[in-house]
């Protein structure tokens, strides 16, 4: 038996025998697992208390996995792991841009579904930022980082502009952005990303990256016409054109 996690899981979902194979399944590897059926549900239990990660499928009764992924990004960083009974890369796709941080298919192995959540619960721990071997010790210390006209504030993990406006990032887009940060002006190719920005303990698609890179390009108002910060390098991959500063 693995060792315990003692960590806390929302699972939203309105199917009764799923809420109730995976709370006892999640339980043997240490999880302590609250399940709701609906919004109303997951709304109760986040005024209840706090949460490590949320698993919220996606086609629920009323309001639906999609439109409280969008809710739980307004409120919190805490990972999303999102539940999907249709296999299309948009529906994956549309989930990551709402700010899900990964997504399992159904029907899927218990098993598979447990080393998913370590992977999204790993990447989104502040001390297992990734380090590039040549980044500047001043940059990887600093707290508050400057690019362009924007901050970044690595412990709260907010952008803020120069009007003072506070934009927050998913872990997946603060991840993607941190790599950038301690290798500007290097191209980096999409695989580097996958391995740095996402994890591989859960197989990435296609355009897994090149859709967080979207979204971190709009967050930063960078033009995806003709992007100035983060450049597109054609059959190689992204390039960060700008110099960063603590």
């Amino acid at each position: 038996m693995d060792k315990p996690q003692h960590q806390r899981i929302l699972l939203v979902d309105d199917d009764p025998q799923i809420r109730s194979l995976l709370r006892d399944y999640l339980q043997q590897f240490g999880f302590e697992c609250r399940t709701e059926a609906d919004a109303t549900g997951l709304r109760t239990a986040w005024a209840d208390g706090t949460y490590d990660l949320v698993i919220l499928d996606l086609m629920l009764p009323g309001e639906d996995g999609l439109s409280l992924c969008q809710w739980l990004r307004g409120q919190s960083r805490v990972p999303v792991l999102m539940l999907t009974a249709r296999g299309e890369a948009v529906d994956r796709v549309v989930g990551l841009e709402m700010g899900a941080d990964d997504y399992v298919v159904k029907p899927f192995e218990p098993r598979e579904l447990v080393a998913r959540m370590r992977s999204v619960l790993r990447r989104s721990e502040p001390a297992g930022l990734p380090t590039a071997p040549s980044a500047d010790a001043d940059l990887v210390g600093a707290e508050i980082l400057r690019f362009a006209h924007w901050q970044l504030n690595r412990t709260t993990r907010e952008l803020i502009g120069e009007d003072g406006v506070l934009v927050p990032l998913s872990n997946a887009e603060f991840r993607l952005l941190w790599v950038f940060i301690e290798r500007p002006r290097r191209v980096l190719s999409r695989d580097l990303l996958l391995d740095t920005a996402r994890g591989r303990a859960a197989e990435a698609f296609d355009r897994s990256i090149d859709l967080l890179v979207s979204r971190l390009r709009q967050k930063l108002g960078d033009d995806p016409k003709e992007p100035k910060l983060i450049r597109t390098i054609r059959g190689e991959g992204y390039l960060f054109d700008c110099k960063v500063a603590p």
